[in-house]
């Protein structure tokens, strides 16, 4: 059985993980056993009982991790998509984790903010959510990521080969 392993991307909203996250699981179908965990998407099941304080973002994250360490563990390619605005919670996630790569999606805050792909900045800056990372709630950016892929001046493409190419130098990917 070849080794699973887990491509965790972190980052602002709207900086690009969840296009990334979509991209790396469409290449990867045919080829290995793969599992998406997105964090809006973990917040409609496993953490629909919680909200946005710093608790709850731990919480929350603890719960992907779980998850995630079991799946990688058997095998499985873990894409996790989660904000995971804070460092202590990364390095946790990484204690835990067997052979987790941790990616930096790098996007300005402006540029996240123009692309706003939900209109959550535009409801955050309006003061109708609190909370929102970015904006009154901080995200702490990785000081030693595996990788940073800069969405705001590469292309979708590049990034992507990007992290393949670290996948295969940390021996998770031959080839």
């Amino acid at each position: 059985m070849e080794k699973g392993f887990c491509i965790w991307l972190t980052g602002l909203s709207g900086s690009g993980k969840t296009t990334i996250a979509e991209k790396l699981k469409e290449y990867f179908k045919d080829k290995r056993y793969i599992e998406s965990m997105d964090g809006d998407a973990i917040r409609k099941g496993l953490s629909r009982d919680l909200g946005f304080s710093k608790e709850d973002r731990n919480e929350h994250n603890r719960r992907v991790i779980f998850c995630t360490k079991l799946l990688a563990r058997n095998g499985v390619i873990v894409i996790v998509a989660l904000i995971s605005p804070y460092r202590e919670t990364r390095a946790y996630a990484k204690g835990e984790i067997q052979n987790m790569m941790e990616v930096f999606v790098s996007a300005p805050l402006d540029v996240c903010i123009e692309r706003d792909p939900k209109g959550l900045y535009k409801k955050a800056l309006a003061g109708e959510i609190k909370q929102f990372t970015g904006i009154d709630d901080p995200y702490e950016e990785p000081l030693t990521p595996d990788l940073i892929v800069e969405t705001d001046k590469e292309s979708e493409d590049e990034s992507f080969e990007k992290i393949l190419s670290k996948a295969r130098e940390l021996g998770y990917l031959s080839s």
